[in-house]
């Protein structure tokens, strides 16, 4: 197995251990917290966004391997006409390659396509978990159990997604504050200027 493809693998397992831990029942308020740290890390925003660029790869990688196992049925389908057309029989070492080429392909298909039918399976569970989760904490606020307080669960989102919205946020104060001071730069430039002109004005020239 190739570097991509092994890592393609270890892929999966990773997801298949995220799903796992999705899923294991967990008390109400392990289960906030640890959605809240998910929904609002910053680390996990980033690593959503790595996490895209590679299943586009994972894509790309799909594509190619399903072109291959194509390639080969072509192949094998033309080898098994021209044996029963009565020519020369394929080898014994040349048909073992063709499979062994097939094999592979169709393995490197089936791990690349379970990689993202994977990816949308745990992308859908954490919806589904947030929404449980939403209702869970209206329902508790509604029967008066203190253990609601604090920060609650808002409408189900990606991951990370309300960690991107707060850097978003923290980016237009910046840009805000940089605005503010280049404007008061400004406005003291322009009260120099005009004390500067005002003051000429006012001095009396020579000879009067």
């Amino acid at each position: 197995m190739t570097l991509y493809y092994s890592l393609v693998f270890l892929l999966l397992v990773t997801e298949m251990v995220i799903f796992l831990a999705l899923i294991i029942p967990l008390p109400f308020t392990w289960r906030r917290k640890l959605f809240h740290f998910i929904s609002e890390s910053p680390i996990i925003a980033k690593l959503q966004y790595g996490m895209k660029i590679t299943f586009i790869f994972i894509l790309i990688l799909f594509i190619d391997s399903v072109n291959r196992v194509y390639r080969v049925q072509v192949e094998l389908a033309a080898f098994t006409k021209s044996e029963r057309g009565g020519a020369t029989v394929m080898g014994g070492s040349e048909r073992m390659e063709v499979q062994a080429r097939k094999f592979y392909s169709q393995r490197n298909m089936y791990l690349c396509g379970f990689t993202l039918f994977l990816s949308l399976i745990l992308n859908r569970t954490y919806v589904m978990i947030l929404d449980v989760l939403r209702l869970e904490e209206e329902v508790k606020s509604l029967k008066g159990d203190p253990a609601v307080k604090g920060k609650s669960i808002k409408n189900a989102g990606g991951i990370g997604e309300v960690a991107s919205l707060k850097e978003e946020l923290a980016a237009k104060d910046r840009d805000m504050e940089n605005l503010k001071k280049q404007v008061e730069s400004m406005q003291k430039e322009y009260n120099r200027m005009g004390d500067e002109v005002s003051g000429s004005k006012s001095t009396p020239r020579k000879g009067q």
